[in-house]
């Protein structure tokens, strides 16, 4: 089959302010296109600009960075617009055979559903209104251009939370729920554990960090004083959460390890007795390479 897959955002920013990264082949997305490029299909990657690596990379399948237009309204963290979508699926359609969109609420999904609606399937995960001028652009595309431009598209949501969100406005919206994929190959087993902990996260406020550290602080009052924390991540709030750390007075237990390769970070948890979470508003448990 020919596949395009349209995903602007290629990792999550939680602001306008996106940082490049040097690589992006330890994306969620990137496993699910070499997924389906292992299996045999043709693949095209349709991403937004403001996400393609700092690093020049080479790729089994095609990436098409597409530029993002009118970024003050349409923010390519939150919103992006890439009208060039347009023009390639008109261009191609007769080729393509299938098309997973990101997101209902997405204009660049609306292109697909109105050129090829019948090849279209949209991969939805969100499961509340977006939250941008108080609502009302996403409470407008729900109930109107959702309901009278969607109602035919198969959608299939990534969690039981986004399913019962989407299939108020989106008829066709499928029972069976598609989570995120993990790419089993990239862990490794070790049957010897040792005494410490991993945090794999983005450290910002929704991922709650420091209810976590406040957690383990108590462990090793209370259970084993010899255990490490290892937080492998970074974000707007670890400089607040070192401080935490510090005030606790546990900063011989607790180690901040910043962003890491998938390569790096692979030791430190296949050695741990546990991985922690504790995430505000995540619908799902999100492939932890992604994070």
């Amino acid at each position: 089959m020919n596949i395009l897959i349209i995903n602007p955002i290629i990792y999550t920013s939680e602001n306008k302010n996106i940082k490049r990264i040097n690589s992006i082949k330890d994306t969620m997305i990137y496993d699910l296109s070499l997924a389906f490029h292992n299996l045999g299909h043709s693949v095209v990657l349709y991403a937004g600009e403001p996400f393609k690596p700092l690093e020049k990379e080479d790729y089994p399948f095609e990436i098409i960075w597409g530029k993002c237009i009118f970024k003050g309204i349409f923010m390519p963290h939150c919103l992006p617009f890439i009208p060039e979508i347009y023009k390639y699926i008109k261009n191609n359609r007769n080729k393509i055979d299938l098309i997973i969109c990101s997101e209902v609420f997405s204009i660049n999904t609306f292109i697909s559903v109105i050129l090829a609606n019948e090849k279209t399937i949209i991969w939805h995960e969100l499961a509340k209104h977006n939250k941008i001028m108080k609502k009302i652009p996403s409470l407008f595309w729900y109930n109107v251009v959702a309901r009278l431009y969607m109602n035919k598209t198969k959608v299939i949501a990534r969690s039981f939370e986004a399913k019962n969100f989407i299939k108020k406005y989106c008829k066709n919206t499928q029972e069976k729920i598609i989570d995120h994929g993990v790419n089993l190959s990239k862990f490794e087993l070790k049957k010897e554990k040792n005494n410490y902990f991993v945090v794999c996260s983005q450290l910002i406020e929704r991922k709650k960090i420091d209810g976590i550290i406040h957690s383990f602080y108590k462990f090793l009052i209370n259970y084993d004083k010899e255990y490490m924390l290892y937080i492998i991540g970074d974000g707007d709030k670890r400089q607040e959460l070192e401080n935490l750390v510090f005030e606790l007075g546990i900063g011989d237990r607790v180690i901040f390890k910043g962003k890491m390769t998938h390569k790096e970070m692979l030791p430190y948890l296949s050695s741990a007795k546990a991985l922690l979470v504790n995430t505000k508003k995540d619908n799902n448990m999100i492939s932890i390479i992604e994070a």
